[in-house]
């Protein structure tokens, strides 16, 4: 059975869609309680472990419920092979780009 099939694929994207409904929650609560003054207090806010696990995490799910969605909809809808499997390496390229772009963010504000 394939990783990202069927049940398998419906369950991870009810997870992603969980967290990051409970993560946008979550943030706007704690930027409304606690609003960053200046940009220093952001990068101290955004840069304590919990919430850079957090947002690492969510860029990283959000990438993975993007995917799912996006390979269902190639699967689904594009049928010649040779298309379908350029629109899948595509999109995957281009959202491994994103992650690690993403991550790259979140490191370099770490370490200021």
């Amino acid at each position: 059975m394939s990783v990202l099939s069927g049940q398998r694929a419906w369950l991870l994207q009810r997870i992603t869609a969980i967290y990051a409904g409970l993560y946008v929650f979550l943030a706007v609560v704690l930027l409304l309680a606690r609003p960053p003054a200046d940009h220093a207090a952001w990068l101290a806010t955004i840069t304590h472990p919990v919430i850079w696990t957090a947002t690492a995490a969510f860029a990283v799910l959000m990438l993975l419920h993007a995917w799912i969605g996006l390979r269902d909809v190639i699967l689904d809808y594009v049928r010649p092979f040779g298309v379908r499997l350029g629109a899948l390496a595509i999109v995957a390229i281009l959202f491994l780009l994103l992650g690690l772009w993403a991550l790259w963010i979140l490191i370099e504000a770490a370490l200021r």
